[in-house]
């Protein structure tokens, strides 16, 4: 069986912030195409700040999941401010005061989070946004653990459905944000939110499984 241990919340959370720095440019051309294009602007600065906040801490991965919920929270404009910050401090009341997590564990994490954020958000699957990716991705995973597969198997689930519901998203027409405007004209584009969610998703399943530790017998 294997385990994650918390205390290396600090390095899991500069992948985060590395894999949306190194995508700015990418998802303010993807939010340019139906939207404002300031998605990669405004969630490279929340997740620079939240770097140079954490930056030479030791944190646990509840406390490193709660800074950035804080920052996001308080420095990227509109919607997914709010948003993102709801499901990171979601996630990290779920993991609060735990040594290590095992793969049930982790699935509650990651459904804590959704939770949160649908606790302030009327969207749903299917409306050309970020729960397109991140909904399929959570019951994909929780689905696995739930039929006996180890973590890194349900972590490679997760990514796969991640990567299948943001890719959905451009066949659909927006329902919301500003891009729900353009009616028809937002189809057969991606969306934004579910990109960068699909980025965050992904480096957060491989950032864990790098560290996983494995039980003795």
């Amino acid at each position: 069986m294997y385990y994650l241990d918390t205390s290396k919340g600090h390095d899991i959370l500069q992948d985060l912030v590395a894999i949306i720095l190194e995508n700015k440019n990418y998802l303010s051309e993807v939010d340019g195409a139906i939207g404002d294009g300031d998605h990669g602007i405004n969630m490279a600065k929340g997740f620079r700040q939240c770097g140079e906040a954490i930056d030479g801490q030791s944190l646990s991965l509840s406390k490193g999941l709660g800074k950035l919920a804080s920052v996001l929270m308080g420095s990227i404009g509109g919607s997914m401010g709010p948003l993102y910050g709801s499901l990171f401090l979601g996630m990290a009341t779920a993991v609060k005061d735990k040594d290590t997590i095992d793969e049930a564990a982790f699935g509650e994490m990651l459904a804590s989070g959704l939770r949160s954020l649908q606790d302030i958000s009327d969207a749903q699957v299917g409306d050309k946004c970020l729960l397109d990716t991140l909904v399929p991705a959570v019951e994909a995973y929780q689905h696995a653990v739930a039929n006996g597969d180890d973590f890194t198997v349900a972590l490679k689930q997760m990514r796969q459905s991640a990567e299948q519901g943001k890719e959905s998203t451009r066949d659909l027409v927006s329902n919301i944000g500003r891009s729900a405007r353009l009616g028809e004209r937002s189809r057969g584009h991606l969306d934004a939110g579910a990109v960068s969610c699909c980025l965050l998703l992904t480096q957060l399943a491989d950032s864990t499984e790098s560290r996983l530790q494995q039980q003795a017998a």
